[in-house]
């Protein structure tokens, strides 16, 4: 029996070791993972990034997973490359389901404050994390929020407050958190909700997000 290939995309500013904990039977399936590669300027539009995204795809008809803003990408990528399904994890279907404080980031431009280059170069903040909670947080920050290009950080916000998704894609598997702080669940609409999920739950809710993968990858349209 030929293996089923499942494709991965990150968070925004994650990298692959995101996944670390996701598992699934290698008998039936093989996993790849999408690091995020820097856009050509800050200007490339994300129909232009996700193609160049689905040139890395190298089988034929293949499982697209993504989180957050990964979501969104492999979303774009389904519309590029025929797949048999397109999961997404903590993320949205459409630009109706930003809350109303990203909405009003898009239309304030607010966005433009993000202190990018504080997770550029967080090493140098490290010493102003005072208590024990922003220690830990800074140091998962730099083991999973590897990427860290400035212009990469500044394109990507920008393109999840721009997305220009009116409506949702035909038969998008959406597992979400109950417990999101980023994209909160009253937003989000025909999900699968995880009890107690937050929006880094691909990390500390691994064992029930791939049991509903399993599930989902052989439910194939």
């Amino acid at each position: 029996m030929s293996k089923i290939h499942v494709y991965f995309v990150p968070g925004l500013a994650a990298n692959v070791k995101i996944f670390e904990y996701i598992t699934l039977p290698e008998e039936q399936f093989e996993l790849h993972f999408l690091d995020w590669i820097v856009p050509k300027s800050i200007n490339e539009t994300i129909e232009e990034y996700a193609r160049r995204m689905c040139e890395r795809i190298q089988h034929e008809k293949p499982i697209l997973v993504g989180v957050s803003f990964g979501g969104i990408i492999v979303q774009e990528m389904s519309k590029l490359i025929n797949c048999k399904k397109t999961i997404i994890i903590s993320s949205i279907k459409s630009n109706k389901e930003l809350p109303k404080r990203l909405k009003l980031a898009q239309v304030t431009k607010v966005y433009k404050l993000f202190p990018t280059k504080i997770i550029a170069n967080i090493e140098s903040y490290e010493r102003y994390f005072f208590n024990d909670y922003l220690k830990k947080r800074a140091e998962l920050y730099k083991i999973y929020l590897s990427i860290r290009d400035k212009e990469y950080l500044q394109w990507a916000i920008y393109n999840v407050l721009h997305w220009q998704q009116k409506e949702p894609l035909a038969d998008i598997v959406h597992i979400h958190g109950k417990k999101d702080e980023v994209f909160p669940i009253k937003h989000i609409h025909n999900s699968i909700e995880v009890e107690n999920g937050t929006h880094v739950m691909i990390l500390n809710k691994a064992k029930t997000i791939s049991e509903i993968l399993k599930k989902e990858c052989f439910l194939i349209n």
